[in-house]
């Protein structure tokens, strides 16, 4: 069982590490567009202020969360949601915007710490703990500080933080399959990752015939979709694995439309 704080602290410095990327362009660069179609870098970090806020709510006021989800799911599409609450507020000033993400990640961080032990908030998706919620803020900060980093033709040193994100991979792997209309096998895969550090990472049985081997940074790449499967070395063994790795997916939403093959080399 993973502490609630250590994640915490996690999503804290993944926050912290983009914020020093951003908070130093000028409001030409806030205006790049980044390899998301339709999204400049204000778009990035406007989705992340935004769903902070969601999850703000969620976790201190979850019966209003419920009520304006209701209200949502009867009046709107979820992805013209999220885009058009990243294109309202990439409307706002580089220096507001940032102003209000940083805001809304100590709010959130403090809402979370305070959810009762065995407590679920909800969520578009299933509800969660507040230690899986903070993962996916993990997941999802990473994943759009990629999008952000690739923009500027920068590189991040990968760190130990990975490993949340790749456990979200290995998650919603019947989720991935359940998207693109297909069922999900009954086995349960094995994966093998070698985290920045040298150490392995594994989910599944030992004896699992699907298996997929790899390095942490690139799986983690692959299933937020930020590369494209071709642009990697991870490895698998079984039809089922192979096929995976063609439609893995850690965030929610329809099937993603991914990046094409060498677009980053």
């Amino acid at each position: 069982m993973v502490e609630l704080s250590a994640v915490l602290a996690d999503l804290a410095a993944e926050s912290e590490e983009l914020d020093h990327v951003v908070a130093g362009l000028s409001d030409e660069q806030w205006a790049l567009d980044t390899p998301a179609a339709g999204w400049t870098i204000a778009h990035q970090i406007a989705h992340l202020a935004w769903t902070d806020e969601q999850a703000l709510l969620a976790a201190s006021k979850p019966d209003v969360f419920l009520s304006e989800l209701e209200q949502v799911a009867a009046e709107a599409d979820p992805q013209t949601l999220v885009d058009d609450a990243a294109a309202a507020g990439a409307q706002r000033s580089p220096a507001e915007l940032l102003a209000a993400w940083r805001q809304v990640r100590a709010e959130l961080s403090d809402a979370l710490a305070a959810v009762p032990d065995g407590s679920k908030v909800p969520w578009f998706g299933p509800p969660m703990s507040a230690a899986s919620m903070a993962t996916a803020r993990i997941m999802e900060t990473w994943a759009h500080g990629q999008d952000i980093v690739d923009t500027l033709g920068l590189s991040r040193e990968p760190t130990s933080r990975l490993r949340h994100v790749a456990h979200i991979g290995v998650r919603t792997r019947d989720f991935a399959y359940a998207v693109n209309g297909t069922p999900a096998p009954a086995e349960p895969f094995r994966v093998e990752l070698t985290g920045p550090d040298g150490d392995t990472w594994t989910w599944g049985p030992d004896d699992a015939t699907q298996r997929i081997t790899g390095d942490a940074l690139e799986f983690c790449l692959l299933v937020t979709q930020r590369r494209h499967r071709d642009d990697t070395t991870l490895t698998a063994e079984g039809a089922d694995a192979d096929n995976w790795l063609g439609i893995a997916q850690a965030f929610a939403g329809p099937p993603g439309g991914g990046r094409k093959a060498g677009q980053f080399q």
